[in-house]
């Protein structure tokens, strides 16, 4: 990457790519917690792909505002050309995604071993990365243990390193519980600071589990939070969706996915049609920087859930966002459990953003920036698009859906 001349990771284009994870995760999920086929399960997706469907206004907006990033690359421009300057309501057919999914439908293990995997390697190559057939037979998805905080006497689960996870039940520690009122310059500020300090932790400590200095459990320790440190910390947007789902066995889930900023790396396989991820983005090229490029290595990750047990009640959480999500988790989690409200209430609240990389303070109509020098701040009519929030709830009785206004989400009961 140096060699190319860069002094950071790019954002898009071949470099940024990782080997994706999802599908060996998705089965490992099936293998050990599903109760359907899996072949029917995986063919109403490609059924789907290949046969097309209404594209709703969301993603014709974000086909456009991406043309420049996929239209540099062919497989982009050809793969969604019916949906550029379209408006909802276009014909959206993938006939290539369509193929993928059925060879993972047969053997999901052709994602990384397979025809769907020679046709990764071949686009990545053929647009000038690195990647070889080895990544990706070499790649298994694993299990990990959720760390845990004890918070408003209910018990906080968040995904561990090399996800970001660790940071919200940090703003939560330094938080407290006894908060100013919700909007006020004196509730942002508190978040401000508690966000600031936790981030700062992140970006010093958290990376791949295997090349930390300290264990995950030991993140923590209220001692880390103690030691003063500085220096830049990240932030950003990014193509995210997340899914809450609970059954009648009692059985919830709380998952995310995504491809990290709008259309991942804008590279489009050639024959699945699938978008190529651009995690790698978050690499540092700084040889003394815990995050730094290496081989085999997973990159610090924002993608990161929680799940809430509070006596008879059982949640499951999350939204998108990115670099945000951290301090958006917070925010509907304190508003759950500090405030008292429904779910629904604590998603459709007002709510801020900081991007501390940039220096920016996002306000959504309803909340009063803390003031910050040096910050711009970016207030924004509500609702805004400050992340697309859900949530399912298992009342021990009954099961309730909860979904954001800002998003196109559903909530969906099945008898």
């Amino acid at each position: 990457v140096l060699g190319r001349g860069y002094r950071e990771m790019p954002t898009h284009g071949p470099l940024p790519i990782t080997v994706p994870g999802m599908v060996d995760a998705l089965w490992l999920m099936w293998s050990k917690y599903g109760s359907m086929e899996w072949q029917r399960l995986v063919e109403k997706a490609a059924t789907i792909a290949g046969r097309g469907f209404a594209a709703h206004i969301d993603l014709a907006r974000a086909v456009d505002r991406a043309w420049d990033i996929l239209s540099r690359y062919k497989g982009g421009a050809r793969a969604f050309a019916n949906l550029y300057r379209s408006g909802p309501g276009a014909k959206a057919a993938f006939p290539g995604l369509s193929w993928a999914l059925r060879r993972i439908m047969e053997d999901p293990r052709d994602f990384y071993e397979g025809d769907v995997a020679a046709d990764i390697v071949d686009t990545v190559k053929a647009n000038g990365g690195v990647m070889e057939l080895e990544d990706l037979a070499s790649y298994h998805a694993g299990t990990g243990k959720p760390l845990e905080l004890e918070y408003h006497g209910c018990r906080i689960l968040e995904t561990p390193p090399p996800t970001q996870g660790a940071t919200t039940l940090h703003i939560l520690m330094l938080l407290g519980e006894d908060l100013p009122a919700h909007g006020s310059r004196e509730w942002s500020l508190s978040l401000y600071n508690a966000s600031l300090k936790a981030y700062r932790v992140r970006d010093s400590l958290i990376t791949d589990p295997r090349h930390m200095t300290i264990s995950p459990e030991d993140l923590l320790n209220p001692g880390i939070l103690e030691e003063p440190r500085g220096g830049p910390v990240e932030g950003g947007v990014g193509d995210t969706t997340y899914y809450a789902v609970a059954d009648r066995e009692g059985n919830i889930v709380s998952g995310i996915q995504s491809l990290y900023h709008h259309f991942g790396s804008g590279i489009i396989t050639g024959r699945g049609e699938f978008p190529l991820n651009n995690r790698g983005s978050d690499f540092s090229l700084r040889e003394d920087h815990v995050n730094r490029l290496e081989p085999g290595k997973r990159t610090l990750h924002t993608l990161s859930t929680v799940l809430m047990e509070c006596g008879d009640a059982t949640y499951a959480l999350g939204t998108s966002g990115g670099h945000y999500r951290p301090h958006q988790h917070a925010q509907l989690i304190t508003g759950i459990l500090i405030d008292g409200l429904d779910p629904q209430e604590a998603i459709e609240r007002p709510r801020i953003l900081f991007n501390f990389r940039d220096k920016l303070i996002i306000v959504e109509e309803g909340v009063t920036s803390p003031g910050i020098e040096g910050y711009r701040v970016e207030s924004r009519k509500y609702p805004s698009r400050t992340g697309v929030a859900a949530a399912v709830a298992d009342y021990k009785g009954y099961r309730a859906g909860y979904v954001d206004v800002r998003g196109d989400g559903a909530a969906l009961g099945q008898p």
